[in-house]
């Protein structure tokens, strides 16, 4: 998108993972970001086991960037439940941390969820059985509906045409396909995709999949990139840089 005649960069990345022993890792890498793009986003697993005290060290490294930074977590942000408290540090570091908001940064909005499993395509998981099953199904269900909300209300509050979906957990199986088939259903779901289809998003990040595939499209054509950490290094990069 052209905001007064220059292209908007926006830089991706995800499963970052940040340790307590990161302090003075990551300087270096925000300052490239800050330099090659506009706008950094964050998509999950922005901790290595979801303490608190990653997300201080993340915080504090965050002080080399100079572009506005927008997040969803991840589930290793999850796992010691403490994903209000990391959501809180991050924030008070002016990073836009998204779960079923919206944001709009120098003229393009992002909207942003975790995302859950559930599987793709066919092989979709249904709503059917025991409780934990439905539970299971269920999440996947809601987190769709917060994205759909997210993406409504950009187009609603502040008529944004170009918008950028975020997600830890994959929309496609196209981007998944490099793990085991069998943990497919816990990689994503394309429940996920369905939004981005009707609200036609410029296009949607993910992570989560770490021997996953870079890129692929829903089945409408709208292009989806896993920039999960490792599968960029395969690939020399530091971030992906998309230009809208």
């Amino acid at each position: 998108m052209e905001q007064n005649g220059q292209t908007v960069r926006v830089a991706a990345v995800g499963d970052i993972h940040v340790r307590e022993g990161d302090a003075g890792k990551w300087g270096d890498f925000f300052k490239q970001a800050s330099q090659e793009a506009d706008v950094l986003a964050i998509v999950g697993d922005l901790t290595d086991t979801g303490d608190e005290g990653e997300a201080e060290v993340l915080a504090n490294e965050l002080k080399s960037c100079s572009i506005p930074v927008v997040a969803v977590l991840g589930n290793h942000d999850y796992e010691k439940g403490r994903h209000k408290l990391i959501r809180s540090i991050l924030m008070k570091a002016h990073v836009h941390v998204l779960d079923g908001e919206g944001v709009v940064i120098r003229g393009v909005g992002f909207a942003g969820v975790k995302g859950f499993g559930g599987g793709f395509d066919r092989h979709l998981l249904s709503m059917f059985g025991e409780g934990a099953m439905k539970s299971f199904v269920q999440e996947a269900v809601d987190e769709a509906l917060h994205l759909e909300r997210a993406l409504s209300r950009l187009e609603q509050d502040y008529q944004v045409e170009k918008k950028i979906a975020l997600m830890h957990y994959a929309p496609i199986k196209e981007t998944v396909v490099g793990e085991p088939e069998q943990i497919f259903p816990f990689l994503g779901c394309s429940r996920l995709a369905e939004p981005l289809s009707r609200h036609r998003v410029v296009a949607a990040f993910h992570g989560h999949a770490h021997v996953g595939t870079l890129e692929g499209h829903t089945p409408d054509g709208i292009p989806v990139y896993n920039v999960a950490k490792p599968i960029l290094n395969k690939q020399g990069k530091p971030f992906y840089i998309l230009e809208v």
